[in-house]
């Protein structure tokens, strides 16, 4: 059974860490989400905010490896695959990015999953 109190304090820190992302402060956001993950690190919630964050502040390696967990969490994360994809995109591996982007495609309809799969297939020889 968890602690109701534990839970309490890592939602509070899940909702100040997407607050301070949504408002531009990706480098508070991943503090605060790092908080949270420690708490409850097998939350792909959790996992895929702190990638996000990760993402925002230029630390596309580490926004990779937590993206990766979120998906070793939970498979059909769409917005996983397509975080991994951006990682993999931004590093340069074109044909693996387009695979995240793909699988991302088959989970969910949403446009801006398609548009960045044309854009590395566009791209690819």
């Amino acid at each position: 059974m968890t602690d109701p109190g534990q839970d309490t304090r890592v939602y509070a820190l899940f909702q100040h860490g997407r607050r301070a992302l949504a408002a531009g402060n990706a480098h508070g956001a991943a503090e605060v989400l790092e908080l949270a993950v420690e708490e409850e690190p097998e939350k792909g919630s959790l996992r895929e905010a702190l990638a996000r964050a990760y993402f925002a502040s230029e630390r596309p390696a580490q926004a990779r490896g937590e993206f990766e967990r979120a998906l070793e969490l939970d498979p059909k994360d769409d917005y996983a695959h397509f975080g991994v994809g951006r990682c993999l995109e931004r590093e340069g591996h074109l044909q693996r990015a387009a695979g995240h982007y793909k699988l991302a495609c088959a989970l969910a309809e949403q446009p801006m999953y398609r548009r960045a799969l044309a854009r590395v297939e566009a791209r690819l020889p």
